[in-house]
């Protein structure tokens, strides 16, 4: 199948694993992705509270690209949590709001642009994979079964709610991932905090508020006895991950649950090398969870010479390498 791809700015540095093991598994499920030319960022969390008109504008902006550019396919996926919302946010309130279409496609005229709301089907990668593609083909190319592998299904605040298109089953306990996971041959264990926050940017503002957050989620996973955590957020992954030293230091804890996404996942199912996945860039080791799967994973060395972050750092900017 076709769709339009909008990577957003956090898959080109520190969420590159989730964009390499995207492109790594893509064939083996026949998604043809093809990556909106010019795009520009979505404006995370922030600009919607700053300006509305002027957010809606900037990711108005995508949408046109994405409408102009569109080859055989109307749909338009982001692995994104944010990405996504914001892209669903804007077509959603354009097709309700006569005022704010005409205003954002006002602004897009100034680039000799136009969007018209509900030209594009507007789709988490997930999303796609669970429910176009489906469970079934996923299933017949895993030709290495994650059995024996507890994991933790992951979905965040933003992905499932407020849900404009009613792509999900639950807001509150979604089954998709879960299912897509046992599809691998991962016993999914039984937990409660899969659609609670993670905290998102409070790492960098309110570090001690994301700490509690944070520690929350990683504790039930651990308490449910999950050898992992699995994810589809850029922002979920970095928090969960990169601050779960600085979470352990700040309680005096001693917790070790690595965070991977969904996508790197199907690959070790698929039985792709994990190089090309991106395993091994993690800064908690997911080697010790992967070697109960006889699965020999590279310990984190690069990750672990690099500095990381501290309370009060600015995110990781964005590089096109």
């Amino acid at each position: 199948m076709k769709a339009l791809f909008y990577p957003g700015c956090s898959m080109q540095k520190n969420a590159r694993p989730y964009l390499d093991s995207l492109l790594a598994i893509r064939e083996d499920i026949n998604l043809e992705l093809q990556e909106i030319e010019d795009w520009n960022c979505c404006g995370a969390t922030e600009y919607m509270s700053v300006h509305r008109v002027a957010a809606h504008s900037l990711i108005g902006r995508n949408l046109a690209l994405a409408q102009a550019q569109a080859k055989d396919t109307d749909l338009l996926t982001a692995g994104c949590s944010a990405c996504y919302l914001n892209l669903a946010k804007t077509d959603s309130q354009m097709r309700e709001d006569a005022k704010l279409d005409a205003t954002v496609n006002q602004a897009l005229a100034a680039g000799e642009m136009h969007y018209e709301a509900g030209s594009l089907k507007v789709r988490h990668l997930l999303d796609l994979v669970c429910h176009d593609i489906g469970y079934d083909a996923v299933a017949a190319r895993v030709v290495k079964p994650l059995y024996g592998l507890k994991v933790a299904a992951y979905y965040g605040c933003q992905v499932v709610r407020p849900d404009y298109d009613s792509r999900w089953d639950s807001h509150e306990h979604p089954t998709s991932m879960d299912k897509l996971l046992r599809a691998l041959g991962a016993e999914v264990v039984d937990w409660s905090l899969k659609t609670q926050c993670c905290g998102g940017h409070m790492s960098v503002i309110g570090p001690e508020v994301a700490f509690g957050l944070i520690r929350r989620l990683i504790q039930g996973a651990s308490d449910a006895g999950a050898d992992l955590v699995v994810t589809l957020c850029p922002m979920c992954q970095l928090n969960l991950d990169a601050y779960q030293v600085e979470m352990n230091k700040h309680f005096h804890s001693n917790f070790h649950v690595p965070v991977l996404y969904f996508t790197q996942l199907m690959g070790l199912a698929f039985g792709k090398q994990l190089a090309e996945l991106g395993i091994g860039k993690e800064f908690v080791d997911a080697a010790p969870a992967l070697a109960k799967i006889q699965v020999e994973a590279p310990k984190v060395v690069e990750a672990k010479k690099k500095r990381r972050p501290k309370p009060g750092d600015g995110l990781p900017m964005p590089s096109m390498e």
